[in-house]
Parts: C-alpha cells; sequence; structure tokens
C-alpha cells in the first residue's frame, strides 16, 4: 500500500505538467470510479446494501473525495517531499479524531510524540517564511494539511463501518459519491482542457493515480483497516515519505533541503513515539 501510494507523488507531478490541478483532481475521481464499477457489478458474494448503508457510504465519500482533490491541488504547489511528510502526519490527526470520539486514549508519550510531529511540521511549513505569496510551498502545504485531515476523519469514521461492508464494496460508493460532487467541476474542465496538449505522459500519470492509487491502494486500506486501529493503519505509510523523497530525487530533481530532512525526521519521530507511547 505505502509502496503504491509513494509512487503517486510522481505520477502527480508527471499529471500536472500537462493538466492543472483541478482538472486532475477531477478526472481521478471519475476515472478511478470507471475502473472499479465493473469489479463491483460483476463480484461474487457481494453485500446486501440498504438506503441507510448507501447514505453511509455516500457522506464518507465526501471526505475520501476531499482528501484526494486536496492532495492533488497540494501536490501543485509544493514539492513531493512537503506533500508526503505532511501526510505522514496522518496517524497523529487520526489519534486526535479518535479520541475526541473516545475511541482511543492519549497517553504522556502519545502527547510527546504529537507535539514532536507538529514541530516537524512547523520547521516544513516555514521552510521559505510564512508569507503565502513569496512562498513556493506554504499554500500548497496548508493545502495537503486539509487533504491530510479529511483522511483523518475518513479513517476515523470509516473504521465504525468497514466490518459491515466488503472493501470492493465501500469504495465504489465512496467514488460514487465524489464523482457526483465533483460532476459539476469535471464538465466544465473537460470543456475548457485543450485534450491534444495532454500528452501520453500526462494521462499515464493519470490512470496511474486513479487505478493504482484510488482503486488498488484504497482498496487495500479499506481490508486492512477491518483488523487494525485506525491510527495504526495510518502510521503503515511510514516509509511512504521515504520512498516519496527518493523517487522525487531520481524522476523529478527535487532535492532534499535541511528543512525538509530535519522536519521529516521529527515528523516520523513524532508519529513513532506517538504509535508506541503507552504512558
Amino acid at each position: 500500500m505505502f509502496v503504491l501510494w509513494s509512487f503517486n507523488y510522481l505520477a502527480g507531478k508527471i499529471a500536472l505538467r500537462h493538466m492543472d490541478a483541478f482538472t486532475l483532481a477531477a478526472f481521478r475521481i471519475d476515472l478511478a470510479l470507471l475502473v472499479i464499477l465493473p469489479f463491483y457489478l460483476f463480484r461474487r458474494n457481494g453485500t446486501a446494501l440498504r438506503a441507510r448503508d448507501i447514505w453511509t457510504l455516500s457522506y464518507l465519500g465526501l471526505f475520501l473525495v476531499m482528501n484526494q482533490v486536496f492532495f492533488t491541488i497540494g501536490l501543485a504547489y509544493t514539492t513531493s517531499g512537503h506533500s508526503a511528510m505532511i501526510l505522514a502526519t496522518g496517524p497523529i490527526i487520526v489519534l486526535l479524531f479518535a479520541r475526541a470520539l473516545k475511541l482511543e486514549a492519549l497517553t504522556t508519550g502519545k502527547i510527546l510524540g504529537m507535539a514532536i510531529a507538529f514541530a516537524g511540521v512547523a520547521i516544513l511549513a516555514t521552510e521559505q517564511g510564512l508569507n503565502l505569496r513569496h512562498s513556493s510551498t506554504l499554500a500548497g502545504d496548508l493545502i495537503t494539511l486539509l487533504g491530510t485531515t479529511s483522511f483523518a476523519i475518513y479513517a476515523v469514521l470509516g473504521k465504525k463501518f468497514v466490518r459491515q461492508f466488503d472493501s470492493i464494496t465501500m469504495n465504489t460508493f465512496n467514488l460514487l459519491a465524489g464523482a457526483l460532487l465533483l460532476l459539476p467541476l469535471t464538465i466544465r474542465q473537460a470543456i475548457h482542457l485543450n485534450w491534444s496538449s495532454v500528452g501520453w505522459a500526462g494521462w499515464t500519470g493519470l490512470v496511474y493515480m486513479a487505478a493504482v492509487s484510488s482503486v488498488a491502494a484504497y482498496t487495500i486500506f479499506y481490508w486492512v483497516l477491518r483488523y487494525m486501529d485506525a491510527s495504526r493503519v495510518a502510521a503503515v505509510n511510514y516509509l511512504q515519505p521515504i520512498g516519496a523523497i527518493l523517487v522525487a530525487a531520481a524522476f523529478l530533481g527535487e532535492t532534499p533541503t535541511r528543512n525538509l530532512l530535519l522536519g521529516g525526521a521529527l515528523i516520523l519521530l513524532g508519529v513513532y513515539l506517538a504509535e508506541r507511547g503507552t504512558g
């Protein structure tokens, strides 16, 4: 799962060279729905759904689409390394929401871990100052943080329902709700897109984000979520930022900065401490 998502940053950066972030975000959700729909329609022994089940999966899908849309737009305004490190704070935000819902307890170790992780985020966010106009990454970092928060809400709320639905059903209806929500944007972007200017690399990046990241990786995520705590599922992505940084350095020429390495180290250390803290 984390390997698939590690290459998602590369795919997104490549696709963004050929289309704007809003077009990529909208097309990603729609294409992902088209990819997974045949698996849902022709699968065997699927979950029988009631009207209220469809509503549950649909409102969960709103948080899913916010996560993926904010990620895509944020990636357009920050580096792959920054994006990956901010997404790595997911377990911390998951823990906060899980605590708010009284699903998990806060301990001294977890509080210390959260403080260290957010110190790392602060180092990343202030790398080029706090002025949105003069910083080339701050706006993207903040948008990405919104996406991470949406994912955290989704992970915590989804934990309540994941045992009721198989992973294909859950992913299909989440994507359906997102596609319907983004339909006006999709139509607008499709009308204004210069289709001939999008090269094969752009379409390949889009297909990867939709078929591999949104369908394959998220389906695995739902399956794992059935057997692990929400915060621990998110913590599976410990290696994702490292993978994303290595991939970005190899294929995009993004050189890790001192702030990225220091802030990233604090984030990963904080998440680790928060996950193993027992008091």
